[in-house]
């Protein structure tokens, strides 16, 4: 058996889809709203918790989550497109999924301070 030395690149984390519907920017699909509950596939680890839509903090953390283990479903239902833009410097992205959002929002013609 043969060890590889260093860290293959289709491997972990990084070499997951990140999911953003081609419509995102356009989708009027009904948010999710008041204290929600997200699926385990989305917060699979820790004690089971509620996060509150109406409170910033709590959306803030729901982004996070959903746009890093979440569907293009679950983007749909979770994220506000002008609030995604509008909190896109305060929330906490692993790096391959900040590049993933930067590249569509590129494409887009969407302008993204610091991105």
């Amino acid at each position: 058996m043969t060890m590889v030395s260093s860290r293959s690149s289709d491997l972990g984390p990084a070499s997951r889809p990140v999911a953003i519907p081609k419509d995102f920017a356009t989708s009027v699909d009904t948010k999710a709203s008041g204290v929600i509950r997200l699926p385990n596939r989305i917060r699979w680890s820790g004690p089971d918790f509620t996060f509150d839509m109406d409170v910033a903090t709590d959306r803030r953390r729901v982004y996070e989550l959903v746009l890093v283990d979440g569907t293009e479903e679950d983007v749909r239902r979770y994220v506000r497109f002008d609030e995604l833009i509008a909190v896109w410097d305060d929330i906490f992205l692993p790096s391959y999924v900040r590049r993933t959002w930067h590249e569509w929002f590129v494409e887009h013609n969407i302008d993204v301070a610091n991105c």
